[in-house]
C-alpha cells in the first residue's frame, strides 16, 4: 500500500513539473481571450485614428506652434504602440495568405508541411504582439518617457558623506553613458576634500524618468572613510532627487514671474570666474522659489540651465499638488475604515438591509 502511494505521488510531481515546464516555456506565447483581443483592437483603432489625426495637424501649415509642438510630444509618446500596430497588421496579412495557401495545398504534402509550419510560427508572432501591445496599453505615468533633472545632496556625515556624494553623482553619470543617455552637469557645489555637498544634472534620453525615478531617496553607505585615521567604520548619507523634465508646453513662464540676478561667480575657475558676471541666480516671484547657477563661464548657458532646472521643480510641484488633491479625495471618500465612519449600516438580523439595490439583489446572511 505504501509503494502504490509512493509511485502515485511520484507520477503526480512528474505531471506537476511537465505541466510547469509547459506552462512556462519560452516557445509557445499564452494566448488571449478572444473578448480581451476584441477590446485592445477597439484600442488599437482608436490609436490608429489618432494618429492620422496628429499627423495630420503636424502637415498643416497654419497650424500654431503650440498645437504642432503639442501634436509632436504625442507623437513621441505613441510612436512604440504604432510599430507594434503595424507589425501585428502585417502578421494578419501574412496569416491570412498562409490560411489560404493551406487550403490550397491539400494535394501537395511538402508545401502543406511547409505552409502549416509559417502557420504555426506567424500565429505565435501574433500572440507575442498582442502581449507586448497589452503592456503598452496599461495605465502608466506620463512622465516615464520624459529626460530627468538629477540631484545629489550631502547629507548626515560631514566630509565623508560630501565624498559619499560624489562617489553616488559619478556613480549616476557612468551609468547614464553605458546606457547611451546624455549626462549634463549643471551645477556642483565642492567641499573643502573636493567633496560634493551639492550637485545636479540633466540627463537626457529613452525612458529616462521612468528607469531613474525610483532612485529618488536617502542612500547610506557604511565604510572607513578617508578622513578617519583610527580604522573606524562610519555611516553617511546622501539625499538623491529625481525630478522629470518639464516641455515649454508643460510649464509657461512669464517674464514679469522672474527675477533675474547675475553676479561674479565664486571658486576656482581662472581669472575669467571671477572678474565677469556669468553667474546667474533666477527667483520665481509667484513661489519664491531660488535656482543659482556659475558652473559654465557664460552668462547665457547658465541661464539656460537655471531655466530648464527651474522648469522641472515647477513641473514636480504641480505633479506633486495633484497627487495631493487625489490622495486627499481618495481619504475623504473611503476614510480609515473604522465603524465611526460609516455612511451606512446593513442590519441583517433585523431584516433591514437598507440600501435601495436590496430590492433587486437580496443579500442572505449565512447561518
Amino acid at each position: 500500500m505504501a509503494s502504490q502511494v509512493r509511485r502515485s505521488l511520484v507520477h503526480a510531481m512528474k505531471q506537476i513539473k511537465s505541466g510547469f515546464i509547459r506552462s512556462y516555456s519560452t516557445d509557445l506565447q499564452p494566448q488571449l481571450s478572444p473578448k480581451l483581443v476584441k477590446i485592445m483592437e477597439q484600442r488599437l483603432s482608436l490609436i490608429e485614428q489618432r494618429n492620422a489625426c496628429l499627423h495630420s495637424i503636424i502637415n498643416q501649415p497654419d497650424s500654431s506652434a503650440e498645437d504642432y509642438a503639442r501634436a509632436n510630444k504625442e507623437l513621441r509618446r505613441i510612436s512604440s504602440s504604432m510599430d507594434l500596430i503595424n507589425q501585428l497588421r502585417a502578421t494578419h496579412k501574412e496569416i491570412d495568405g498562409l490560411r489560404s495557401l493551406v487550403a490550397e495545398s491539400s494535394h501537395d504534402r511538402d508545401m502543406l508541411d511547409m505552409a502549416t509550419h509559417e502557420l504555426d510560427q506567424a500565429i505565435n508572432h501574433e500572440r507575442t504582439l498582442h502581449s507586448l501591445l497589452l503592456k503598452t496599453l496599461l495605465p502608466k505615468d506620463d512622465a516615464d518617457e520624459r529626460d530627468c533633472i538629477l540631484e545629489v545632496r550631502a547629507g548626515t556625515g560631514g566630509e565623508e558623506a560630501s565624498l559619499f556624494a560624489m562617489d553616488i553623482f559619478k556613480m549616476y553619470e557612468r551609468f547614464s553613458h553605458n546606457k547611451g543617455w546624455t549626462f549634463q552637469v549643471l551645477d556642483i557645489t565642492e567641499s573643502d576634500l573636493k567633496g560634493y555637498k551639492e550637485a545636479s544634472a540633466a540627463i537626457s534620453g529613452v525612458d529616462v524618468y521612468g528607469k531613474l525615478k525610483f532612485e529618488s531617496g536617502v542612500h547610506r553607505v557604511q565604510r572607513v572613510p578617508v578622513t578617519e585615521k583610527s580604522g573606524r567604520i562610519h555611516t553617511s548619507a546622501v539625499s538623491v532627487a529625481i525630478l522629470p523634465q518639464a516641455d515649454q508646453v508643460d510649464v509657461h513662464l512669464r517674464n514679469e514671474d522672474l527675477k533675474i540676478d547675475t553676479y561674479r561667480s565664486g571658486g576656482s575657475g581662472g581669472q575669467h570666474a571671477n572678474t565677469t558676471n556669468s553667474a546667474v541666480r533666477i527667483t520665481h516671484i509667484p513661489t519664491g522659489m531660488t535656482i543659482a547657477i556659475q558652473d559654465e563661464r557664460s552668462q547665457h548657458m547658465n541661464k539656460a540651465k537655471a531655466l530648464k532646472l527651474l522648469c522641472a521643480k515647477l513641473y514636480e510641484m504641480e505633479r506633486s499638488r495633484l497627487q495631493n488633491n487625489r490622495s486627499k479625495l481618495r481619504l475623504e471618500q473611503i476614510g480609515s475604515g473604522d465603524r465611526s465612519e460609516r455612511i451606512r449600516t446593513y442590519n441583517f438580523p433585523q431584516g433591514n438591509g437598507c440600501h435601495r439595490l436590496f430590492q433587486f439583489f437580496p443579500v442572505k446572511p449565512d447561518n
